[in-house]
């Protein structure tokens, strides 16, 4: 059910990268029209192929965002929380979703809607380099991420996802998964018996899992552990056994 902005959800909102440079007062006005949508878990919030009618941002919760093949398999793009944003492109060229985007948990997104958006580049030019600078950020973001699936072993994807996860620097850190590892698996490009088999090979380096619970012993060995060459990996997990 779509409601009014909040005040809090307007902090969150104006502080995105799509809105980086441009004047509070363009801002003002690209928001004027948009609503708050709360979503349940699991609920679509937008679904593949759909012609694009909004982008969208992400004011508290998880969201995921996926594509299905013909056989009903998922492919897992992204997982994004507060302050993320997706269709924007699709919403900018009034094409059709690459992706449906789903609620993980509780979720609350704001909806522009996409005819406001195109009326205010149309009347408004720096707004278009704006959110041409910010869609070109995140196309960086998942050249990474197909670089980390291609030359990172599942353990590293692992290793990486905890860290990132890490409130220290250094030093030892209990964390909370934010999602179910099958959701977690997804992401990291592996299965969830795949998943498993990696957290027992970090349990050689100080790393414990409990359900949601993980303890590591050693956050800049993690780190170091998902830099690291394949093959050194493997002789770190050797050497330590």
């Amino acid at each position: 059910m779509a409601s009014k902005l909040t005040g809090g959800d307007l902090q969150i909102i104006t502080r995105i990268a799509v809105f980086r440079g441009l004047k509070p007062e363009t801002v003002a006005h690209m928001i004027a029209p948009a609503t708050a949508v709360n979503v349940r878990a699991r609920e679509p919030i937008v679904r593949q192929d759909e012609p694009a009618t909004a982008f969208f941002i992400v004011i508290d919760g998880w969201v995921k965002l996926f594509r299905s093949n013909l056989a009903g398999d998922e492919a897992v793009i992204e997982i994004m929380t507060k302050g993320g944003s997706f269709a924007e492109a699709a919403a900018l060229t009034g094409s059709r979703y690459l992706a449906t985007a789903e609620a993980v948990s509780e979720a609350r997104v704001a909806r522009i809607p996409a005819d406001h958006l195109v009326r205010c580049i149309r009347h408004n030019p720096d707004i278009s380099i704006s959110m041409i600078a910010s869609i070109c950020q995140h196309m960086h973001f998942l050249v990474q991420r197909v670089e980390q699936l291609k030359a990172q072993s599942g353990v590293q994807r692992l290793a990486e996802f905890l860290v990132s996860l890490a409130l220290n620097q250094q030093g030892a850190c209990a964390l909370v998964l934010p999602y179910d590892k099958t959701l977690i698996a997804g992401e990291l490009g592996l299965t969830p018996e795949s998943l498993s088999r990696a957290f027992a090979k970090l349990r050689c380096i100080g790393v414990s899992v409990d359900a949601s619970q993980v303890a590591v012993r050693d956050v800049g060995r993690l780190r170091k552990l998902a830099a690291d060459g394949r093959s050194a990996v493997r002789g770190t997990l050797q050497v330590v056994r």
